[in-house]
């Protein structure tokens, strides 16, 4: 067996978030659903750009957040993406490196520019994002480093990607490398909207491929076209080993065969701004996963580096988790 050199390899979108501090009214003049992921073409993304004003420009993503949340809270964890040889593309190597987390997926010499998210915050800290893919939808089977999935604990797929075929076919492969090695392999749904343009496709990424599914809950009931969480709940149950549904200030619930774990959200003082809330949640959830501790633990390891995401602006960790979270990481 390969020995694991890392805990946990996200695979997902290489995205360089823009953030900006909005009011609703930009949201409606923009014709943006509130709170919601909208893909965007080139041009559009330039004009949004121009227009929210003062902005800070991080290295982003889902899956890449996810991965900065496990290297602050003290674990070792990769990247795979695909940038290009930009200027974006060289501020999200620098950053996510910076994080502490291993990125040497090579920078593509053509195509379409680095992907951006520009993710508007209104005074509510509710996010809404408008996202240029660009680059990071070009990641196909041969991006897949083989020993790198091999030498990780956990591989852990963003749903956000699924959007491109060369991109699903790279996930597969993944999968399958991953599970040939006795690796477990983890996704998640990333958007309700992502779903309900994949939902069939996803249906049977679950059941065959997928050993943890993290999901909040507008995504698990689109899933199973269902209103009430109740119906979800049972719909999911077995389709993979491990079901994590997070339900923003409600808590989470996690499924495991028979078990059932209810976790309360962890308290905040102050809520910010909510972007990189799954994402934390999921760094958390994944560190005390791959460290040994048990489910109900690891979601409240998840439920504590949400809540200290929130409480500022950005989604990545201002500060070592690590240090932050000591108590509740006992």
């Amino acid at each position: 067996m390969t020995e694991k050199t890392y805990d946990v390899l996200g695979i997902g979108n290489a995205i360089v978030d823009v953030l900006a501090k909005i009011e609703d009214e930009f949201l409606a003049e923009q014709n943006l659903v509130k709170g919601s992921m909208t893909l965007v073409d080139a041009a559009t993304a330039t004009d949004l750009y121009g227009k929210i004003g003062n902005a800070i420009e991080a290295s982003g993503g889902s899956a890449a957040n996810t991965m900065a949340g496990i290297a602050s809270l003290g674990g070792r964890s990769a990247f795979t993406g695909k940038v290009r040889d930009d200027q974006l593309g060289e501020i999200f190597r620098h950053d996510i490196r910076a994080s502490g987390v291993a990125f040497d997926s090579a920078a593509a010499v053509d195509g379409p520019s680095t992907a951006r998210c520009m993710v508007m915050v209104t005074p509510d800290a509710q996010r809404t994002m408008a996202t240029y893919l660009g680059a990071a939808v070009d990641l196909r089977p041969n991006d897949i480093d083989a020993d790198l999935v091999a030498a990780s604990e956990v591989t852990y797929l963003e749903g956000y990607l699924w959007d491109a075929p060369p991109a699903k076919d790279a996930f597969l492969r993944a999968a399958r490398i991953a599970h040939e090695a006795g690796n477990k392999v983890s996704l998640t749904l990333s958007d309700s909207f992502c779903v309900d343009r994949h939902r069939e496709s996803f249906l049977e990424l679950v059941r065959d491929h997928v050993d943890l599914l993290f999901a909040n809950e507008a995504e698990i009931t689109s899933l199973y076209q269902v209103e009430v969480f109740d119906d979800a709940l049972q719909a999911v149950r077995g389709h993979c080993q491990v079901v994590v549904l997070t339900r923003s200030e409600k808590g989470a619930v996690v499924l495991s065969g028979e078990e059932v774990h209810v976790v309360d959200a962890a308290k905040v003082d102050n809520v910010v701004d909510t972007t990189g809330a799954g994402d934390l949640f999921a760094s958390g959830f994944l560190h005390g996963y791959t460290q040994g501790k048990g489910l109900y633990d690891c979601a409240r390891i998840g439920a504590a580096a949400a809540a200290a995401i929130i409480a500022h602006f950005g989604a990545r960790p201002e500060v070592s988790l690590q240090k932050q979270l000591a108590d509740t990481m006992t």
